[in-house]
């Protein structure tokens, strides 16, 4: 360990691994510790014997679940968005070629007490169960309007300026009822709370042309997933990371970080031993002193013998829960999967509920996102705190990456791999064009 690298990495959470394999892929010598002896940290996943060490301690798993090998519980509840930019960064590094992937069969929306697919363009808009007939006939102009919208061509605005007007404007102008917003600004555009109907329409109607565009890739959803769970991403990094010449560490402690007179991070402590680099890297974990708790976060991972209800009996699917639709300041997800994506035994399925906390109670928060489900074999839950940087990193080098957020999928950790890695090298990152990963 005692050597000089130009990067030393710290935890194996997928932002870390990402920002690792890119970087060895610019050339730059790069150390990758983890104090854990797995990779992956908040993003890996368990099997079953880990899952009730984690959650339950000293308590033995039941026999009848199965055996441990059959079992790839994910900590965070993510889908990777078909045409988003974390499949763009995979198919540009290649490490599609480790990982398969297979589409996840629906995506739902809750609302007025009942759940029902959402709606991918105009045409499956005057299909949908989610509104009356002429609500599915404003509904049709708006996306129309989205999916026709040129630059060039002001005939195709509708006298809307997408830097000036802002979405409750639109909404307006669409004459698009409550009901209507919720399931586009929640279940197609993605947003957690309702504080993008202040803001220019731009990010929305990017985000909305995201979800069709991931819709019309592959068909039936805008979501894929890998097989034997997300916690194949990291090591997937970590793979690419080592082929360009990085250095891996699991199981290592790391007692500090070393700093010049400046305050400027010159490497990184464990023991006796120090390892210099030129810039660090890690998750707020290794940095207590230099980032901020912004929120909590709460999970429940459950354990099913059956699909979740209403659902068309789909292997897998992702449900929203609108905030306003429960009375909340934040939206409730739920991400499903099943034996078809070989992180369960046949027969079982792993349905994970998670929103941000408003209350002095985290589980009562969930508990619309439960009642869902039906009846669930076993559930296990737990209370995260979400922290991000004070700093920028530039001053001390010390990158420091933001906690795994409360979205259904990774589109804000690729704007953090992206932030970070300009941070560190002044330089944008460039996807060239490559094959699209196969789909199963």
């Amino acid at each position: 360990m005692d050597e000089e690298y130009d990067v030393i990495v710290l935890g194996t959470g997928l932002t870390e691994c990402i920002l690792s394999g890119l970087l060895s892929i610019d050339g730059k010598k790069v150390l990758h510790i983890d104090r854990n002896d797995y990779y992956g940290a908040d993003s890996a996943s368990l099997n079953l014997s880990q899952l009730y060490a984690m959650f339950r301690p000293g308590e033995e798993r039941p026999e009848n679940l199965g055996r441990d090998r059959d079992w790839c519980v994910d900590l965070v509840p993510k889908f990777l968005m078909a045409n988003g930019d974390l499949t763009n960064i995979l198919v540009y590094t290649d490490v599609t070629r480790y990982i398969e992937f297979k589409q996840i069969a629906g995506s739902y929306v809750y609302r007025d007490g009942r759940i029902a697919k959402v709606p991918g363009n105009e045409i499956e808009a005057l299909k949908s169960p989610l509104m009356s007939l002429f609500e599915k006939r404003r509904a049709k102009k708006f996306l129309e309007w989205v999916s026709n919208y040129r630059e060039e061509d002001p005939s195709t605005h509708k006298d809307i300026n997408l830097d000036r007007d802002t979405m409750e404007t639109v909404y307006k102008k669409f004459g698009l009822q409550s009901g209507t917003q919720d399931f586009i600004g929640h279940a197609m555009a993605l947003y957690l709370d309702e504080s993008y109907i202040k803001k220019p329409a731009r990010e929305t109607r990017d985000r909305i042309l995201l979800y069709a565009s991931s819709i019309a890739k592959f068909g039936k959803s805008p979501y894929i997933y890998p097989m034997y769970g997300l916690g194949e991403l990291p090591q997937g990094f970590a793979r690419l990371s080592a082929i360009y010449g990085g250095t891996y560490m699991l199981g290592q402690p790391v007692d500090g970080i070393e700093y010049d007179g400046n305050g400027v991070a010159v490497g990184v402590r464990s023991g006796e031993q120090v390892a210099k680099a030129k810039q660090v890297v890690g998750d707020p974990s290794y940095f207590r002193e230099k980032v901020r708790c912004i929120g909590r976060l709460v999970r429940a991972i459950c354990i099913l013998d059956h699909p979740i209800p209403n659902t068309d009996n789909l292997d897998s699917v992702q449900i929203i829960i609108p905030q306003n639709q429960v009375k909340r300041k934040h939206d409730i997800y739920i991400a499903c999967i099943s034996s078809v994506h070989n992180v369960c035994p046949k027969g079982y399925y792993l349905a994970i509920i998670s929103t941000i906390v408003e209350t002095a109670n985290p589980l009562s928060e969930i508990a619309p996102g439960l009642k869902l489900l039906g009846p669930v074999v076993e559930s296990f839950s737990r209370v995260q705190e979400l922290y991000e940087p004070m700093e920028d990193g530039t001053k001390d080098q010390c990158f420091i990456t933001k906690s795994v957020d409360a979205t259904s999928h990774f589109e804000t950790m690729a704007r953090d791999v992206r932030d970070i890695y300009k941070r560190m090298t002044g330089n944008d990152l460039v996807l060239k064009k490559r094959e699209t990963a196969e789909v199963s």
